[in-house]
């Protein structure tokens, strides 16, 4: 299909309106619009858009950033007339558009079509996961809120002790009693109802039993993880998914006058890096091979983050071994020699 395409329709998006750009193979830049963030906009947009000359749905593109809810309207029409949807990441279009002189909405649609025709054969399609996973996906991020809240309340309150009078510090930790307990009641009513979810879904309970095999994977971890690769249809190699999570060290040497240090991006999936984080503080605590690796690694003169991150890597990969095998993890394992 690739080879095939003719056009290629750059949206911007924010959330009142959407610019249209189509860039066709021929001519260029072809038309432009700006239409409201609507599904009765979207389809007239559309029916305007498929009357252009030489114009086919087959043979065209439809590419925009990720910008979260505020895509769902147009995601829905599109998919559901069968457009290509090309989902990419805004950095990866400012990177790839170099030095830039100017910057609104409708020349932003342009540099979008403009950069799905130079990287065409980098094309992505989207798929739209599940129903069931877009119904995680939005409990766990009001979960993610909820211990947000928590810990804004509960962090200064137990930073402050033992700076503020013992009369003092009682009545602001009485002052939050109400709301901290209303927080806790919420947390656990979302944590049963992705439990319920999950266990009502034969094979999302499956790849759930799966991932938590793995010794300092968690529950809220492994429920990230399928958000993240979208049940692992999305991404299957670990080494992308680490990168995925900030967890993937890269190089910064050039010559011989660069030497930065190795270190992880920082555009990465955050709250999957802090989940992964939580989970290797958890393995290197417990009696076992991570907690050996770590404390060797330690004592050779490591640095502990280094270290740290390295067990990270050791728990996606482990994460993704499990789910290719089909086999929940066995800390007994050993490898046959040939």
């Amino acid at each position: 299909m690739l080879m095939e395409t003719q056009h290629f329709i750059g949206i911007d998006i924010s959330k009142a309106t959407l610019d249209w750009a189509v860039y066709s193979i021929q001519k260029g830049i072809i038309y432009q619009t700006q239409s409201a963030n609507s599904e009765a906009a979207i389809k007239a947009t559309l029916k305007i858009i498929e009357s252009l000359p030489d114009f086919k749905r087959s043979t065209s593109v439809c590419c925009m950033e990720h910008t979260g809810i505020y895509n769902t309207h147009l995601l829905a029409c599109l998919y559901h007339l069968h457009y290509p949807i090309w989902l990419e990441n805004s950095l990866q279009i400012k990177r790839a558009g170099g030095l830039q002189r100017g910057k609104t909405d409708a020349i932003d649609a342009v540099r979008i079509a403009e950069y799905a025709f130079r990287f065409k054969d980098k094309t992505r399609l989207w798929q739209p996961p599940r129903q069931v996973i877009q119904r995680l996906a939005a409990l766990s991020a009001v979960r993610h809120r909820l211990l947000t809240a928590r810990q804004q309340l509960q962090q200064p309150l137990q930073e402050q002790q033992g700076f503020v009078t013992p009369v003092l510090q009682k009545q602001l930790t009485k002052t939050c009693q109400a709301s901290l307990k209303a927080i806790n009641l919420d947390i656990d009513k979302i944590e049963k109802q992705i439990k319920d979810l999950i266990d009502k879904d034969s094979h999302l309970k499956e790849l759930f039993e799966l991932i938590t095999s793995v010794p300092g994977v968690g529950p809220s971890t492994a429920s990230e993880v399928i958000i993240a690769t979208n049940e692992f249809t999305a991404i299957t190699d670990p080494k992308k998914l680490a990168c995925h999570a900030g967890v993937a060290p890269f190089e910064y040497q050039s010559g011989s006058s660069i030497r930065g240090k190795t270190k992880v991006n920082h555009q990465a999936r955050k709250r999957l890096k802090s989940l992964f984080h939580l989970g290797s503080m958890s393995a290197i605590r417990v009696k076992g091979e991570i907690q050996d690796y770590y404390l060797r690694k330690v004592a050779e003169g490591k640095n502990k983050m280094l270290v740290l991150n390295a067990v990270r890597n050791k728990l996606i990969h482990r994460v993704c071994a499990v789910v290719h095998r089909q086999q929940k993890y066995d800390k007994n394992y050993t490898h046959t020699l040939a």
